[in-house]
């Protein structure tokens, strides 16, 4: 569980057959993370499935590390903050806009035990009171 302090949108550096399977619904940010190296940023991890339409010679492969496009200025406060403050970035969400994939990607920080126990305590007395609401 994290923490979202800050949002950033970027573009990703695909292939034909990449684009066209997230076109289709199949890419996976699960396990994805970004990093910053040699001042530029990179998507880790993030899965998109081979296209099916395409034969085994054009695919892709699934996991490869795939370049987050960012402007210059914007990875420079990344680096500052990921390194010292010892901030994750993690991708939100893929969308398409205007025809090209977005990526969504948030600087996190890990949650600590006591924040967790908050959430979980808030999210169980919403659903409670929306149960009392949905009886009255």
């Amino acid at each position: 569980m994290y923490e979202i302090l800050e949002t950033y949108e970027a573009g990703i550096q695909l292939a034909g057959t990449e684009v066209k399977s997230i076109r289709t619904g199949k890419a996976n940010l699960q396990d994805g993370y970004a990093l910053i190296r040699n001042g530029e940023a990179w998507l880790l991890n993030m899965h998109v499935s081979p296209y099916t339409q395409s034969s085994a010679y054009f695919n892709h492969e699934p996991r490869r590390t795939r370049k987050l496009l960012l402007h210059r200025k914007e990875i420079r406060t990344l680096v500052g903050k990921v390194e010292q403050e010892g901030l994750t970035l993690i991708p939100l969400k893929m969308y398409l806009k205007r025809g090209l994939v977005k990526v969504t990607i948030g600087l996190c920080r890990g949650k600590k035990l006591h924040d967790k126990r908050e959430d979980l305590k808030r999210r169980d007395d919403q659903r409670e009171m929306q149960r009392a609401m949905k009886r009255y």
